[in-house]
Order: C-alpha cells, then sequence, then structure tokens
C-alpha cells in the first residue's frame, strides 16, 4: 500500500497510476512550501513594519492585519503555482504529454468583406 499523509491507497490502484506516489510528494512540498512562504512573509512583514514605525506611528495590530493578509496572499499565489506544476507532472507521467498552457490565438478580423457584403457576408442591395 502508498501512503498518502494520513490514508492509504489500495495497491491496484497505486498499480493502476504509477505516478501517484510522486504526484503526493509532490503536492506535499507545494504544501509546505506554501506554509513556509506564509510564515516567512508574515515576519518579515511585521519586521519592515516595525521599522516604519519609529517614522510613521500607527497602532500594532494594523501591522499585524497587514502582515497576515500580505501574507496569505502570496502563500496562496506560491501555492497554486506550485500546485499547478504538480497537476502539470501528473499529466506528463499518467498521458506522457505535457499539457498546453498557452492562452487560445485569437482570429485576425476579416480585413475586407469584399464590394457589396455586410461583415455577416449578406448582400447589400
Amino acid at each position: 500500500m502508498v501512503n498518502l499523509g494520513l490514508t492509504r491507497v489500495d495497491d491496484a490502484l497505486a498499480a493502476k497510476h504509477p505516478g501517484l506516489e510522486t504526484y503526493a510528494a509532490c503536492q506535499s512540498y507545494a504544501f509546505m512550501k506554501g506554509t513556509g512562504s506564509f510564515v516567512l512573509g508574515a515576519a518579515g512583514l511585521l519586521a519592515v513594519q516595525g521599522a516604519l514605525q519609529r517614522k510613521l506611528p500607527y497602532p500594532r495590530h494594523w501591522s499585524l492585519l497587514i502582515s497576515v493578509v500580505a501574507s496569505s496572499v502570496g502563500s496562496y499565489a506560491v501555492t497554486r503555482w506550485e500546485t499547478q506544476k504538480c497537476s502539470d507532472l501528473w499529466l506528463l507521467i499518467e498521458t506522457g504529454e505535457i499539457p498546453d498552457r498557452s492562452p487560445p490565438q485569437l482570429a485576425k478580423p476579416e480585413e475586407s468583406n469584399g464590394p457589396g457584403k455586410t461583415k455577416y457576408g449578406d448582400v447589400m442591395d
């Protein structure tokens, strides 16, 4: 059986998806990286705001609120980025293809509709 955190996955399912353990390790790393970025971000922002409070005094609870909110947003972004990389890894292991994440190309509008035609192709009188 494969251990995924506190749960166990049946051997048949693990054999069906050979990249499951690699994906689980990648996800675990992504979540730990997000947690670490929250802790380090909050501590760093508190330190910066502590230095700024000498020149611009404001209540301490605002420093804490700003630090927690900003580090939460940063942590979410880091976790989302890393989780996307894990999803791409899972698709690569399962299908052998890297997913295309590029934005779709927009079709260029027609330059000329021709004489006597509207842009929808109707003939004008």
